[in-house]
């Protein structure tokens, strides 16, 4: 791969635009990302927690922003080294806009209740599927809903649903969505290819949109509807480890969760004597979470640096696509310990709380609720036929966006999914009970 050709700023559905003052092309995608009606929505979304325990927990919305902020400095560090060999016209902050942006995307494809939502949403078409109910559809359809991905849903929504609906979508550049796929490939890879369960970016549906975007930015085909990730991409996924790491041990403070001491040690291990004068002049009065505001900080500049180091020694194996794993196990020791650490300590500590274990449960039934009678609805249109007053009556919720009934019935349910993987947790929770006859009184 090469620079020249992975940093395209040719659109999606659009040719390249003159040149706005001041407002590069990946600035255009930044703002367009920004001002989507999909990002809006995170605000309301579970990014660990319930998004209504504590207002200082994070959502899905805060972590892309500060997912956004981290990935911009890596890519403008990265930037600065590799200046000499990057195209004449891109500069680091160049770089810089590119992750950026592709990092305030990276969730917003997410169904309501966080990484539960997906695995509900699994769940019920793997239930589905033993009523028959995806009979008619091809493996590699019914593999798009077995393996439910938010990645492959924020694909469709950047290419697809948001603006230019089916004409571009946000028609965002090459560069940009390149950055975003984290996984490049078709779910038919998503069992088999061993990186991550369940992981790929790209529905049957936007295939043809794959492998476009991988023929402009010269991205190498490893196998059917299988390419080499973006180098970029390596950076955006550091950005969000970085800032999960830390937000994970954040919240389990806020949470109570976790004790201050453990969290400081964890973090004085990674910056030692790099403390901050701030730092050193708080006293017993100041508060852990100001006190860990400054640690953190200086936290994810270190590892921001031991990020942006690992893509510089490795660029030669990312060019290639040859590169194994992800830059975090790439970083130097301190780094990469602190972050394992950090995961690890949210997985024992934090991920075991009985208040997300009930948040959880209750995703599987709201979602439940919820497909069986979009999904209901959809299938007993499916062909033609007459459905029934209940079930037109939800079709009518859908307005425009209902499935044309003549359409294949893989199309007919990733529009319910659609419609279900954009609600918040609160509108989805409230339409759940809506739909069985509970409504909260007014």
């Amino acid at each position: 791969m090469d620079w020249q050709t992975l940093l395209n700023q040719e659109r999606l559905g659009k040719p390249l635009s003159s040149e706005e003052p001041g407002r590069s092309p990946f600035h255009k995608d930044h703002d367009r990302v920004i001002f989507s009606g999909a990002f809006r929505r995170l605000g309301r979304k579970t990014q660990v927690h319930p998004v209504t325990s504590n207002d200082h927990i994070h959502t899905r919305l805060t972590h892309s922003l500060e997912v956004s902020c981290v990935g911009r400095s890596l890519g403008m560090r990265v930037g600065e080294v590799l200046r000499d060999e990057l195209p004449a016209w891109c500069d680091p902050a160049d770089l810089g806009m590119i992750v950026q942006s592709a990092c305030l995307a990276h969730d917003i494809g997410n169904p309501p209740f966080g990484h539960s939502g997906e695995d509900a949403i699994r769940h019920w078409f793997q239930q589905a599927a033993g009523r028959g109910w995806l009979d008619e559809m091809s493996e590699i359809e019914r593999s798009d809903f077995l393996n439910f991905e938010g990645n492959a849903q924020g694909f469709r929504v950047l290419t697809q649903l948001e603006y230019h609906q089916f004409d571009g979508g946000m028609r965002l550049t090459y560069a940009t969505l390149g950055t975003y796929l984290k996984y490049p490939w078709s779910a038919q890879h998503a069992e088999a290819q061993g990186y991550k369960k369940h992981k790929f970016s790209c529905y049957q549906s936007e295939l043809p949109i794959l492998q476009n975007v991988a023929q402009k930015l010269g991205l190498p085909q490893i196998a059917e509807h299988r390419w080499a990730r973006h180098p970029l991409v390596y950076l955006m996924e550091a950005a969000d480890d970085i800032c999960y790491a830390l937000i994970d041990l954040e919240d389990g403070l806020e949470m109570n969760l976790l004790d201050y001491p453990e969290v400081e040690s964890l973090l004085l291990g990674l910056v030692g004597d790099d403390l901050p004068e701030t730092y050193r002049m708080l006293g017993p009065n100041d508060s852990r979470r100001r006190k860990l505001a400054i640690l953190r900080g200086k936290a994810i500049e270190h590892l921001t640096n031991a990020a942006a180091r690992a893509f510089v020694e490795q660029r030669d194996s990312l060019l290639a696509g040859t590169l194994r794993g992800d830059l975090v196990e790439h970083m130097h020791g301190p780094a990469r310990y602190c972050v394992q650490q950090a995961k690890a300590t949210a997985r024992e500590k934090i991920f075991q709380d009985k208040r997300k274990t009930l948040h959880e449960i209750g995703a599987y039934t709201t979602l439940e609720i919820l497909l069986n009678a979009f999904c209901g609805a959809a299938l007993e249109q499916h062909g033609g036929r007459t459905p029934s007053f209940k079930h037109r009556r939800v079709l009518d919720l859908l307005g425009n966006n209902a499935p044309d009934p003549r359409r294949p019935l893989h199309h007919a349910f990733l529009r319910m999914i659609d419609f279900i993987a954009g609600m918040t947790d609160s509108y989805a929770s409230e339409m759940a009970l809506e739909l069985t006859g509970r409504a909260r009184p007014l």
